[in-house]
């Protein structure tokens, strides 16, 4: 297939064109940098496009013999979307707006969709199914939600067949340390944790350390990249086979802590991580883990390159190739 990759150049997006390509099939990058990087853009052809621009849209469809689209370009900070919410609706929503209407117009029908486990809001259960309720608590996940449902209309008005997949806590990066994990700035846990391991930042701060777990400090279920980006593959699959929508959960089924995610830093690196502790932030849960139980069934997929130390491993062989150490 030829697959157009919105937001190709990006951490999630660049280990899934990387599989694509792998896997045979002919990736065609569309981004436009802002988050992404072009360093990332290694497989396949890359198109410099403004989702915001639905002209951009239709050239890049006229230009490659499209099959299918998978979609990754948001922004995906929570709290800059309270914020600025207008920014993420205006991107989130309506640049992915442009998109389906570049396929509708382009005849393209199949579309996977990186949405995230912020669509559940705060966790009544814990792993989180997905029937769990949707109540997102931020703009962010509220935008992500936003685009499901437009999923399911397009579904319904045009034929689309999408999957939407619900990330837990994505991490590591290429075993060739070729591609990796590179925000500005730079939120996730793991990789600021091996700034502070490496000097770069003079601590990492771990927000709450009387949350009811094990330690004390949050829980987080944490998937490798390379892992992601299979259930891409084959979640394309599976919709191009049964022309029909789903929704899958992408975790471990396990969860982490962040004193562990500390302490397996320390343990691959061999260096100490200075830490100081802070108050919880408003709105984080104890515990988010996923049950990823529908994929393993229906997808056949599961986890397995997200055992903590090799997360970690492949992270901190990238953080050293790229920021040196």
């Amino acid at each position: 297939m030829r697959v157009l990759v919105a937001g190709g150049a990006g951490y999630i997006g660049s280990h899934t064109v990387k599989a694509l390509a792998e896997a045979g099939h002919e990736p065609v990058v569309a981004d436009n940098l802002e988050k992404g990087h072009d360093w990332a853009v290694r497989w396949g052809a890359f198109e410099f496009c403004q989702l915001g621009e639905p002209a951009a849209i239709d050239a890049v469809f006229q230009k490659h013999a499209i099959d299918a689209v998978i979609h990754f370009a948001a922004y995906i900070e929570v709290g800059e979307s309270m914020r600025d919410p207008g920014k993420y609706f205006r991107n989130n929503v309506g640049c992915t707006l442009n998109l389906l209407e570049g396929m509708r117009r382009a005849g393209v029908r199949h579309i996977v969709f990186s949405s995230t486990a912020a669509v559940y809001g705060t966790p009544e259960q814990t792993p989180i199914p997905e029937t769990h309720p949707k109540r997102p608590v931020n703009a962010y996940g509220e935008t992500k939600l936003m685009v499901e449902h437009m999923l399911d209309w397009y579904g319904v008005c045009h034929g689309f067949a999408a999957a939407k997949l619900r990330y837990f806590n994505a991490a590591g990066a290429d075993a060739q340390a070729r591609i990796g994990e590179a925000h500005d700035p730079e939120s996730h846990l793991i990789p600021l944790v091996l700034a502070a391991a490496y000097g770069h930042r003079p601590s990492i701060s771990v927000f709450g350390s009387d949350y009811p777990t094990p330690d004390g400090t949050a829980v987080r279920d944490y998937i490798h990249v390379d892992d992601l980006a299979q259930a891409h593959l084959r979640a394309l699959e599976r919709i191009r086979a049964t022309e029909a929508t789903c929704e899958y959960n992408l975790g471990t089924g396990r969860g982490a802590s962040v004193r562990e995610v500390i302490a397996m830093v320390e343990q691959v690196t061999g260096r100490g991580v200075p830490v100081v502790e802070a108050p919880r932030r408003a709105g984080d849960p104890a515990e988010l883990v996923a049950d990823p139980r529908k994929a393993r069934q229906e997808l056949g997929w599961s986890a397995v390159s997200s055992e903590l130390s090799n997360i970690v491993e492949t992270a901190g062989r990238w953080y050293r190739a790229h920021f040196g150490e």
